[in-house]
């Protein structure tokens, strides 16, 4: 059976005092957009609909980087859950299967959920995810029996027998896509709100002889941001379950809640991170290698055995092969470091290639940026490059070549080659003493 996944990103939030779309505040790295659609992933959709409102412009932008194959529709007025459905016909025109429909501020429902939620459908026309609330509040109430739902009650509207309900509405919900468009197009809007509610079409879908049911899911999973307070709370269970994942999978982590991590964050068996590491996206460390304490990573691979810091950043397209050593102040982006390499001291090394086996001296820049384009520097296996090297883009180091400390280099260095270029030093004895003296009899003069 084909699956649609409809994504209801209109909202603009306005308990988060943001002019940010609520869809893309953060946790773990990503926008909330980002993690809905990792979930959703789990059900291979062959069609994803977007419903945006608020921001549409950087709805659609962000849809486009995660999800490049989704529809974006723009509600352009917000008129509830139920109108927000409805936007999603013309992108589903001709569809044949079933729709589910997820929230882009609800980040943590779990892909096996959304599996069961979907083969539910075998047994209902319309599934609803519910919970078991500790706090019910305000929640709506799933009104069931036995296996069959009969309603969802919103709490305002609901008698003191119904508000005793502990079963809760989470809002997701699974039907037909034909079946789920055809109901939202009859909802009524004549409440207080004035807008047309998603919940109502369970009362609709029974009038119609339609039979509806619920799944139930751990109340966490249902966790929604509409404040900073709880996009905090939300980025705390994120890194929990990170953590306990890491660790679970064979990571030491050698204090757990100082260590960050991105939703993709890979990191290999028996991988070591020290203290106060933080992984942004797109990183993978291999099985062996060490990040020590202090240091900050996105967009990079580390293979194994490598160590990584402490005190270092591995910006994006840094590439570290087996055995590579970056030390403390060293910062790497755009480059690919060979196996065995080592840059260990208060380096800069940004779009190169160093050669296996190189030793990368202390102070060494790659001068790579002219103030328009990037060069690139490429510098030979075992080459020995001083403390305090300036390698001015583009230029090439040849294998087993060596540069003296202090110099600026300009011009490709043969392999095998000694490379000096800075000024003879010159000697001027007892001059020290003078100019001191000299100054010390003006301090004097001065008062």
């Amino acid at each position: 059976m084909a699956t649609a996944l409809i994504v209801l990103a209109a909202g603009k939030g306005s308990r988060m005092e943001s002019d940010r779309p609520k869809v893309l505040h953060e946790i773990g790295s990503v926008p909330l957009l980002a993690h809905a659609l990792a979930s959703g992933r789990a059900l291979e959709p062959s069609r994803i609909v977007v419903i945006a409102g608020h921001g549409a412009a950087d709805v659609r932008k962000a849809t486009t980087y995660w999800a490049p194959e989704a529809d974006v529709v723009e509600q352009t007025e917000q008129l509830g859950t139920g109108h927000a459905v409805a936007q999603a016909a013309p992108a589903l025109e001709g569809f044949a299967g079933d729709a589910v429909v997820l929230y882009g501020d609800t980040p943590f429902v779990r892909p096996e959920t959304l599996q069961r939620l979907a083969e539910a459908r075998a047994h209902h026309d319309v599934v609803v995810l519910g919970f078991e609330a500790a706090d019910p509040a305000r929640y709506g109430r799933l009104v069931t029996e036995g296996e069959t739902l009969l309603r969802i009650v919103e709490f305002k509207d609901a008698s003191d027998e119904e508000r005793a309900i502990t079963l809760c509405n989470s809002g997701l919900v699974a039907a037909d896509a034909r079946t789920l468009l055809s109901l939202v197009s009859a909802l009524s809007n004549d409440n207080a709100a004035g807008e047309y509610y998603l919940p109502d079409i369970v009362a609709l879908a029974r009038d119609r002889g339609m039979s509806a049911g619920v799944v139930t899911c751990d109340e966490s999973e249902t966790l929604g941001v509409n404040t900073r307070a709880e996009l905090s709370a939300a980025e705390a269970i994120f890194q929990a379950r990170a953590r306990a994942e890491a660790l679970g999978s064979g990571v030491t982590l050698v204090a757990p809640d100082t260590v960050f991590f991105a939703q993709d964050t890979h990191i290999g068996r028996d991988a070591v991170i020290e203290p106060h590491v933080v992984f942004g996206p797109g990183v993978t460390i291999e099985t062996g290698a060490t990040i020590r304490a202090f240091s900050h990573l996105e967009g990079c691979h580390v293979s194994r055995d490598a160590i990584v810091g402490p005190y270092a950043r591995l910006r994006p397209g840094a590439e570290l092969s087996e055995g590579v050593r970056v030390g403390n102040f060293v910062e790497v982006k755009n480059a690919t470091v060979a196996e065995g390499a080592k840059i260990n001291h208060l380096s800069y090394i940004g779009d190169a290639e160093i050669g296996a086996g190189a030793n990368i001296g202390a102070g060494t820049i790659t001068c790579n940026y002219d103030g328009v384009f990037k060069h690139r520097t490429t510098i030979g296996a075992g080459a020995f490059i001083g403390s305090n090297t300036m390698l001015v883009a583009p230029v090439t180091i040849g294998a087993e070549a060596l540069t003296a400390s202090g110099s600026v280099i300009t011009s490709d260095v043969p392999g095998g080659a000694l490379a000096i270029s800075r000024p003879p030093q010159e000697i001027k004895p007892g001059f020290a003493r003078r100019y001191f003296q000299k100054l010390r009899t003006l301090k004097d003069k001065r008062g």
